[in-house]
Formats: C-alpha cells, sequence, structure tokens
C-alpha cells in the first residue's frame, strides 16, 4: 500500500533523512526503530506530507503523493496518530472523535462500534475535556480519532511515550487486532524495543538519518538491533 523510496529531507542545512526507503503492507506492522533524533518523527511527517522533501518518492495506492498535501493525504484513507498526541484540550471526546468526520461522506459520519470496544474508557467520558484526560486516555482518544477516518494506513509516532504500563498492553492489543482484520497498513515509530517485537512483521532500524538494518520479525532476536536502540 505505501512505498517510500530514497527520502532526503532537510531542517535547514541539517539532512534529516538519506535516501530512506520503506515499504508498509495490508495486514501487516512496520516497525521504525532508532534511538532519539534518528530522523523517524521527520520520516512520518514527510509520509503524512507535514514535511516538505527534497528528493525522493512517495507512493500509497500505487498513487503518487510526493508532493500531495496533507489535507488530500488524509482524504485518501492516511491516519496519523502524532508524537504528544494532540487532542483537542478544551473539546470534550465526543467532539474529538467528530474531528475525524471531515474526510467522510455524510452515511459514513459516525463512530464506529470497535473504537469504543478497542478503549471502552472513551465511551465512560464522551462529555469529558480531552486535557482533562489522562496521558494514556489521551493516547487512545488520539488512536480512536484516527480509526474514525476509516484508515487504510495508519501511521503511529511512539504511541507507548509516557503511558502506564496497562495501558500500553491496552494499545498493544489494539494494533495486533487492526492489523489481524487485514484491511490496513500499520506504520510504528517505536523506541520501546519489547513493544515493537512482539507487534512488527517487518523493521527498518534507523541511525542518524539513514537505515542501517531492515529485516522481519526474526531480525529483532539478535543483540545488534538493541544495541543500536540503546539511549
Amino acid at each position: 500500500m505505501l512505498k517510500v523510496e530514497n527520502l532526503d529531507l532537510y531542517y535547514g542545512a541539517a539532512h534529516t533523512l538519506r535516501k530512506v526507503s520503506l515499504e508498509a503492507t495490508k495486514g501487516q506492522v512496520t516497525c521504525v526503530l532508532g534511538r532519539n533524533g534518528v530522523g523517524k518523527t521527520s520520516l512520518l511527517r514527510a509520509i503524512v506530507g507535514q514535511r516538505p522533501i527534497a528528493g525522493g518518492s512517495i507512493s500509497y495506492n500505487g498513487q503518487d503523493i510526493t508532493r500531495m498535501r496533507t489535507y488530500d493525504r488524509a482524504a485518501l484513507g492516511i491516519g496519523f496518530v502524532p508524537q504528544g498526541r494532540e487532542v483537542f484540550p478544551l473539546l470534550t471526546v465526543k467532539e474529538n472523535l467528530e474531528t475525524g468526520y471531515a474526510r467522510l461522506a455524510g452515511k459514513d459520519k459516525y463512530v464506529p462500534d470497535e473504537v469504543f470496544e478497542l478503549f471502552p474508557v472513551l465511551k465512560s467520558m464522551l462529555g469529558r475535556r480531552g486535557g482533562d484526560l489522562s496521558g494514556g486516555q489521551q493516547q487512545q482518544l488520539a488512536i480512536g480519532r484516527a480509526l474514525v477516518t476509516r484508515p487504510g494506513l495508519l501511521v503511529l509516532d511512539e504511541p507507548t511515550e509516557g503511558i502506564q504500563p496497562s495501558i500500553i498492553k491496552d494499545i498493544g492489543r489494539a494494533i495486533s487486532y487492526l492489523r489481524d482484520k487485514g484491511d490496513m497498513a500499520i506504520v510504528l515509530v517505536e523506541q520501546y524495543f519489547e513493544f515493537a517485537r512482539e507487534l512488527a512483521d517487518s523493521f527498518i532500524l534507523m541511525e542518524r538519518g539513514e537505515v542501517v538494518a531492515r529485516g522481519d520479525r526474526s531480525g529483532l532476536d539478535g543483540d545488534d538491533v538493541r544495541r543500536l536502540m540503546a539511549i
């Protein structure tokens, strides 16, 4: 579904991504691994259209989206759960979820039952403001909001960051469920090695803006990847 080829990206004079390539397929989780500051978030922002690239190409379902605007990529079915969650703090949980309606036709403007099946706490907090939720609850809300858009590609940036262990397990179960449905490709940026190893069907490992290793889940069993992810 997603094919990223030889991406180059700059922040000013800093060469942040260097010839980075990645593929994501329906029914699979592709993990992007690496320490802080190696370019993982920059890669995701390039995929969803939040950062312009200097070279390379991005295609989705065979369509070149390299120069497409962010909202047009969302309209194609690319859902994004950003680092830091970025829920609307003054909107209620219900209103936050409804912001996902923007790309939907009238008949589809409802919250799918699976959002509340995956994250039951959201249903009990529909009238609570997003800013009053805990960090873990906000992360569940951010994922739920992305699912409301009915994505074909779900892009998640460090969903376990700052989250309590019980909610990390809930998020892991949700990602496994979404993968196993088989109608969605998932790209997951993660620093929590064990979480990534449990979920990954394939991975790339980044260092200084470059891909230094790639493979399937079995490639995460050695010590090299764990060493390169060490902070």
